[in-house]
């Protein structure tokens, strides 16, 4: 999976854990293939690595998703691991939005983030 809107900056952290945050602001007709990449990207990590949890309990990674429907709305952003999607609410603010900006933080594990720079050509 090659991504298109997500361009993910990287942080490492004293403790050897690094994190990648992204955001991506796209108008109607692109929101589909934006949540579509976000899905993809957790559907990867949750399979390489399991269910994600909260890195203080030593979980192997983590993540945060925010939304916002222009101008000012903001969402609740899902990830439903078992259907694979990614939902927003409300849906009445996304509809009528001339713009919609989601943003994305994967945390982890060196080792997760080996792989997540491996498997998306991310620099890290």
């Amino acid at each position: 999976m090659q991504l298109h809107y997500l361009d993910f900056d990287f942080s490492d952290e004293d403790s050897g854990r690094g994190s990648f945050d992204a955001m991506a602001s796209v108008l109607p007709g692109r929101l589909p293939a934006l949540l579509a990449e976000v899905a993809g990207v957790l559907r990867w990590a949750e399979t390489a690595f399991g269910p994600a949890g909260a890195l203080q309990d030593e979980g192997e990674w983590d993540y945060a998703l925010q939304g916002v429907a222009e101008p000012d709305t903001p969402l609740a952003v899902a990830w439903d691991a078992a259907g694979g999607a990614v939902s927003l609410l409300p849906a009445a603010a996304v509809d009528s939005a001339p713009r919609t900006t989601l943003t994305l933080t994967l945390s982890g594990s060196p080792a997760f983030c080996e792989a997540l720079c491996e498997r998306f050509h991310l620099p890290g």
